[in-house]
């Protein structure tokens, strides 16, 4: 028998949530996350490939491509988070690398980016330490790390297009570019945001980074500088102004309430950049020419959709990826709720107002599914989800063939045989629906409330649906209740018809399976596992064998009342199971949101395939009728079809082929309406066609006219040409004979002149008549469509009109109400909080200073203290080493008594070995009285099923209780629901209060930048009079200088004047000439002196203002230095601080140890009056026990710390003290003890001893000296 493999064939759904999650691959491939999956999408074709999730993650959290759309990068977060790179040039997408943060753990990565040249490649980890990795991707190479935030989140990290080396880092409060320098990632920027949160950012030439915050505004960056801002709030808020005041509604109160508008995407392109601009909308962004800055030149908007209860929730949704296709024609987007649009940006262009998206493929589920069913005659899949919708898709077509949203949440889906019914089960009630050609409609309503299973008998006469814990089974011809099977103690989870629908079988919470026979009612087997909750159950084909999964990571396999198997799943949930009509094969979704293929007969080890699939735990899953199809749903909100086919590839054989039907339902009501819309258009295109064919007439009639004059100055023009040939050639045959030759050369030239003149006149003529066709063409397609578009218009604005006008009037009313009330209130509030903070401000300042008197004074105290403590630890250890001496020698002697110990241990080690085996033979007899009391048990396990069975009858008694407890319930039910109507009504009011608060705190914030920049630009105005004053004295100067100039001229025409008279005297002329030379030409020298002061006053100036610039930023670098040596200081004082809490404990500590020691003394002196120790000699077996209490005594004495080491157990035992001291120990037994005996070399210990003390002593001295504050310095609080 051929193994069955499933292989995934399609699947509609956006996985949220992941940063960069719509990508182009070229101009017709788009790559998305969807499940556990990378989907390669070809929009021309509609055809999907696959790139699965690596097995183990726990999901997908960023994507990146490279420039050159060759390879992807794929982030998935775990245990340890791992970048996995495709190759997406090869067939199947070849695994390439995969990237880790190597010894520093990570458990996801936010966002990645990879270089210009595709060889680098950025990951930023995810708090708490968000480090940024720099790889060489191909060889796995970290190449740099750097910390980017402390803590804010960072959302985006890229790569300078024109600079591999630069790298830009923005989130929340961060805003970096780092640079690439001798394998470290330095900081070059100094921008430094005042708490903005800055969600995405594009380069743009010239080294420009444009970033969107969260407030809405846009920042143009250059090296690190702000260059240019621009808030879309404002923007935004004056185009729906003029839109309103147009169109005569009240938006902008309704925009006032609403929230700010995020820039939560960004992307570049060659004429500028695009951005959103709150929910639901884009804008397109070129650059001026004549300026750096950018002007907003279209906004783009998502559409409201048609079949959503609220077409306006569509236009709410927040963008969270746009991309560009590489040739720039289409701009897609992807958004918070899953849905995915495009929209070819020549068509934006086109629009003269604001253009639309469109859906790329179809429209997606945006919550968990949780209802999924097929049908038999038609190829359709139904599905419902928490997102109050309905979906029918086509799984042979791969469409959406149609979708409702509702008021109520949707649990569970049926669809019936025929395709033409489905059956839902809402919040409020179960409702039986026809599926129209283009709607849902409701016919038949059941009170089962909150039904979360219904199902079709295969037959599709009966339905069963669940009812907590009761199975409720309807005719669907009378839509009577034929049958109410009870029996479930817990809520039912799962029901299947048997394939000729005479049985059927149910699992719950309370652990049974049962069969139910539906002719009778009644329960014909049953299998109860209180331990385990069942949640899916599958029948065989020949309804023999049931097979299924609950909370006990099993698959089991029920038959005749019995399990006969149990397949285990590991430490996986299986949660929902399926089998094939064949019988070959079994389906299995997890909590993990895999499935697994099991072939039947089940095998008795854990034998499976196992294929990567959703985002979440699978919900339901479901097997089409002719086994050609496997259809899964799950928490994350996607839908997937796998194609059921053998290990070689070929589908699975039919054992008869099935003709889909193609019949549909209509209303007799749809139906007319359509007939007389049909009517109407066809009225209407007649009077059009009319219309057109009298507008052609017209035109007909202006183009002929116009073709009768130009033929007319044509013929007038051709015969002005022929006469003025016939004179030529009159002209001509008057001429000389012997000129014949050069006549008829002209001749041939007229001729050819004549013939081109024809031919481009005929030429104009063809084109005209082109052009007027083409013309007429246009005009009627144009009119067409624009009568088409104009109607369609009219019918939305109609229904437009009237929700606005409704909705706007009360909100308006109900907002400016609220809105002086809280402005009012808020202003108090803000004056008395300013009020209490300034008298605190004061207090503490007072606080601050007298605690730094005290620090002061109590430095000095510790040092006087210190040096005292310093002289008696010298005095004490001078001691130490005299009183060691004599130790060593007399524990040397005593290492010969521990020999002899020793072999007294090994004979007792051999008396316990034979006390062991002792033990041994009591043990095989313990086990023996265990078997028969095992035997008893058995017996007792049998009178307890026995009891089992009087306990069920008891239950079926406490069964008529629970019914009436039901009944009550449902009352409370009932009551519950109108105090959460009630409750609803509240909580809009409360949130538009929320909203206005934090207006008012945003406009707070507004203010206090509007005063910090009022301030900046008065300072500025005091630089720029001063420029202005020096200036005004440099123009007096120079408008000086001109007026000598001209008085000089003056003098100098006069003077020249004279000159003139004597020019009959040439020897008076050259004497004055001469003067003239010596007068003007010194004083000439001297205004090009006065000329080269004024360059030397104009370098001065530059040099002065160049200075000024230097010492303002020079001021910004000594106030960063200042703030960062106070940081330094504040730091210190508080580890002296904890010094000085240290030191008390030890001071505490010392005094305990000599109250200890003088205990002891008195303790000695009291044995020694008794006259028991001078009685212990060498030779007695409690001498060395009262020689080390000695030593003991002594180290307690000199404030050491003791450490004992016991070399049996390898552990030290602490004694107290000061220093660490390891004493070396050796665990000796005596015939007369049981204590254990230390040994130790004391001579070398001392000199260890004294050695540490004294590199102790230095270290606290350099610590006490570098650790004294300067006085300026605050001082934290002293605790004790």
């Amino acid at each position: 028998m051929a193994t069955v493999v499933a292989q995934s064939h399609y699947i509609f759904g956006l996985r949220t949530g992941v940063r960069n999650n719509l990508l182009y691959s070229d101009e017709q491939t788009v790559i998305f996350p969807c499940g556990n999956n990378c989907v390669r999408y070809n929009i021309d074709q509609k055809c999907q490939r696959f790139i699965p999730g690596t097995e183990g993650s726990h999901g997908m959290k960023a994507l990146a491509i490279s420039t050159n759309r060759r390879y992807l990068s794929v982030s998935e977060c775990g245990e340890n988070a791992t970048i996995t790179v495709y190759d997406l040039q090869q067939e199947q997408s070849r695994k390439r690398k995969k990237l880790s943060g190597g010894e520093i753990p990570v458990e996801e990565f936010v966002c990645m980016a990879f270089s210009p040249d595709s060889k680098y490649l950025i990951g930023q980890a995810g708090g708490p330490d968000w480090t940024l990795f720099l790889w060489m991707w191909e060889k796995q190479k970290v190449m740099a790390t750097v910390k980017t935030s402390s803590t804010g989140t960072i959302t985006q990290v890229s790569f300078n297009p024109q600079d591999n080396t630069q790298i830009c880092v923005s989130g929340n409060g961060v805003f970096k570019i780092f640079r690439y320098s001798g394998e470290v990632l330095k900081q070059s920027s100094t921008f430094k945001p005042d708490s903005q949160n800055f969600l995405c950012h594009t380069w743009m030439p010239k080294d420009q980074v444009i970033v969107g915050t969260e407030t809405g505004q846009l920042m143009l960056f250059d090296s690190g500088r702000l260059r240019w801002e621009m808030n879309l709030t404002s923007t935004l808020a004056v185009e729906r102004l003029e839109e309103n005041t147009e169109s005569n509604e009240t938006q902008p109160t309704t925009y006032a309430t609403s929230t700010l508008p995020r820039v939560t995407a960004i992307v570049g392109y060659s004429k500028g950049f695009v951005c959103s601009a709150g929910p639901g909308t884009v804008c397109l962004f070129e650059k001026t020419e004549e300026t750096d800055q950018y002007k907003k030149t279209k906004k783009i908007k998502i559409p409201p959709e048609p079949f959503s209860n609220e077409p306006s929730s569509a236009e709410k949704q927040e963008i969270s990826t746009l991309c560009m296709s590489p040739s720039e024609d289409s701009l897609s987007a992807s958004t918070d709720r899953g849905q995915l649009y495009s929209l070819p940006l020549s068509l934006a262009e086109l629009h003269k107002g604001d253009a639309h998206f469109e859906f790329m493929s179809h429209s997606f589920h945006s919550g968990v599914i949780l209802g999924l069913s097929t049908c038999i005659r038609k190829p359709l899949i139904a599905t419902c989800s928490l997102d109050r919708s309905v979906r029918i898709w086509n799984f042979q077509t791969n469409v959406l063939e149609m979708y409702m949203e509702f008021q109520e949440e949707a649990y569970s889906i049926a669809l019936h045989p025929t395709g033409l019914y489905i059956l839902v089960g809402f919040s409020d009630r179960l409702r039986l629906m026809n599926l129209l050609i283009d709607d849902i409609s409701t016919f038949k309503e059941f009170n089962i409330r909150g039904c979360r299973e219904c199902v079709f008998s295969h037959g599709g006469h009966l339905f069963a649906a669940v009812n907590g814990n009761v199975i409720n089974i309807y005719s669907t011809t009378t839509f009577d209740d034929v049958l109410n099977l009870k029996g479930h103690n817990e809520k039912v989870r799962s029901i299947a018809f048997s394939s000729d629908d005479s049985h059927l079988v149910s699992c719950g919470m309370d652990g049974a399976v049962y069969e139910w026979n539906m002719l009778s009612g009644a329960r014909e087997s049953e299998s109860v596992l209180k331990s385990c909750s069942y949640s899916s159950v599958a029948i065989s084909p020949d309804s023999k064998t049931f097979f299924a999964v609950g909370t006990d990571c099993t698959l089991k396999e029920i038959q005749d009342c019995q399990i006969i198997k149990e397949v285990p799943a590991g430490d996986v949930v299986c949660t929902t199971v399926a089998m094939l009509r064949s019988g070959r094969a079994l389906f299995v979704g997890t909590s993990i949101g895999t499935v697994r293929v099991i072939r039947y007969p089940l095998p008795i080890q854990k034998d499976w395939l196992e294929y990567q699939a959703h985002a979440g735990p699978i919900t339901k899953m479901v097997i089409t009728f002719d086994d050609q199809f496997l259809l899964t749903v799950s928490e994350d909100g996607c839908l997937l079809i796998w194609k059921i086919i053998d290990k070689e590839g070929r589908a699975l054989k039919r054992e008869k082929e099935i003709v889909y039907a193609e019949e549909i339902l209509i209303t007799k009501l749809d139906l007319e309406e359509k007939n007389k819309i049909l009517r109407d258009l066809k009225r209407r295109e007649k009077e059009l066609q009319e219309e057109n064919k009298y507008q052609l007439s017209l035109r007909d009639m202006t183009y002929k006219e116009k073709i009768n004059q130009l033929t007319e100055k044509f013929i007038q023009q051709i015969n002005s040409l022929n006469t003025e040939k016939e004179v030529k050639m009159t002209k001509m045959k008057s001429c000389l004979c012997d000129n014949r030759n050069d006549i008829t050369f002209e001749i041939m030239v007229l001729k050819s002149e004549k013939e081109k003149q024809q031919a481009a006149q005929s030429k104009v003529l063809s084109d005209t008549l082109e052009k007027n066709e083409k013309e007429r063409q246009d005009l009627e397609s144009n009119n067409n469509q624009k009568l088409m578009l104009e109607y369609e218009k009219f019918q939305d604005l109609q229904l437009k009109l009237q929700r606005v006008q409704q909705q706007y009037e009360q909100q308006l009313h109900s907002v400016e109400e609220s809105k002086a009330k809280d402005l009012d209130e808020i202003t108090r509030l803000c004056d008395a909080k300013l009020h209490e903070k300034m008298m605190m401000l004061t207090q503490c300042q007072e606080e601050s200073k007298q605690q730094v008197r005290e620090f002061q004074e109590y430095i000095k105290q510790l040092e006087e203290e210190g040096d005292l403590e310093i002289q008696d630890i010298r005095l004490q250890y001078k001691q130490l080493l005299t009183e060691e001496k004599q130790t060593n020698t007399k524990l040397k002697i005593e290492s010969d008594t521990t020999k002899k110990s020793f072999q007294n241990v090994q004979k007792e080690i051999e008396n316990k070995n034979l006390e062991i085996e002792k033990l041994k033979q009591e043990e095989q007899k313990l086990q023996a009285v265990i078997r028969s009391l095992e035997k008893d048990i058995v017996g007792l396990k049998n009178s307890v099923q026995e009891r089992d069975g009087i306990i069920q009858d008891k239950e079926k008694t406490i069964y008529g209780l629970v019914k009436n407890t039901d009944m009550l319930k449902n009352t409370v039910a009932v009551l519950e629901f109108k105090n959460g109507y009630i409750q609803e009504q509240i909580e809009p009011k409360e949130n538009e209060i929320k909203e206005l608060k934090e207006q008012m705190q945003e406009m707070e914030g507004e203010l206090d930048e509007f005063h910090k920049k009022n301030t900046q630009q008065q300072l500025k105005i005091a630089e720029l009079n001063l420029k202005l004053k020096t200036k005004d004295k440099e123009m007096q100067k120079e408008m000086q200088k001109v007026q000598d100039t001209r008085t000089l001229l003056n003098r100098f025409k006069s003077d020249l004047h004279k000159c003139v008279d004597n020019i009959q005297d040439p020897p008076k002329l050259k004497e004055n000439i001469r003067e003239l030379y010596k007068y003007y030409v010194q004083q000439s020298d001297a205004v090009e002196t006065v000329g080269v002061d004024t360059d030397i006053l104009r370098e001065h100036y530059k040099q002065r203002e160049h200075f000024e610039q230097i010492i303002s930023s020079l001021k910004k670098q000594l106030m960063r230095d200042t703030k960062v040596n106070e940081a330094n200081n504040v730091k210190l004082m508080k580890e002296n601080v904890t010094l000085i809490k240290e030191i008390n404990d030890l001071r505490q500590e010392l005094s305990t140890v000599r109250i200890q020691l003088h205990n002891y003394e008195s303790q000695s002196t009291f044995n020694k009056s008794k006259n028991k120790i001078s009685t212990f000699t060498r030779g007695d077996p409690i001498f060395p026990h009262i020689q080390m209490m000695n030593v003991m005594m002594s180290f307690l004495e000199t404030k050491t710390q003791v450490y004992l080491y016991n070399s049996n157990s390898n552990k030290y035992i602490h004694l107290g003290g000061f220093s660490c001291i390891f004493f070396h120990t050796i665990a000796t037994a005596s015939a007369g003890s049981d204590g254990l005996m230390t040994r130790m070399n004391f001579e070398q210990e001392a000199e260890k001893i004294i050695e540490l003390q004294r590199l102790e002593i230095q270290r606290l001295k350099q610590q006490m000296d570098g650790q004294i504050p300067s006085s300026g310095t605050k001082l934290p609080p002293l605790t004790n």
